[in-house]
């Protein structure tokens, strides 16, 4: 294994899915690519930039935050952020689009665990990006206490 994409929306059970990616990793002797799919475009539409403008140094901050609990797994940090200009951000086309870019071997995202009335009205990152990635992914749940 080479590389291991983890994708976290900073919630409990990407919480989770960390742990199982950062296992991933270190026992494969993969990288760990760290990504966040960023809802906030990095300017306002309709303005117009001669380069891309730069992300929030906020959501920067957030994101390297988010490091394995073992600092002998090596990793990196990607902030994904809309074009501007773009109506809505399919973060699971993102995630999967970064996968098959990085030749991921596997994506490890963490799920909500919505069933039913509720998954169908949210949709579902993980389920998506489950149903439609070239690699294998594992879906990590919240845990019960």
């Amino acid at each position: 294994m080479k590389k291991v994409l983890y994708a976290t929306d900073y919630s409990e059970p990407s919480q989770y899915a960390l742990h199982v990616a950062e296992s991933l990793a270190r026992d494969g002797d993969a990288r760990l690519l760290i990504v966040h799919v960023s809802e906030t475009e990095a300017s306002p539409v309709g303005e117009l930039f001669d380069e891309d403008p730069e992300p929030s140094p906020t959501e920067v901050a957030r994101l390297n935050a988010v490091v394995p609990r073992d600092a002998g797994v090596s990793c990196e940090h990607r902030l994904i952020c809309p074009a501007p200009a773009s109506e809505n951000v399919h973060i699971a086309d993102e995630i999967i689009q970064l996968a098959e870019q990085e030749g991921a071997d596997v994506i490890v995202i963490g799920t909500h665990g919505r069933t039913g009335l509720s998954r169908l009205l949210a949709g579902g990152v993980a389920e998506s990006v489950m149903r439609r990635a070239t690699c294998a992914v594992i879906t990590v749940g919240k845990r019960h206490a």
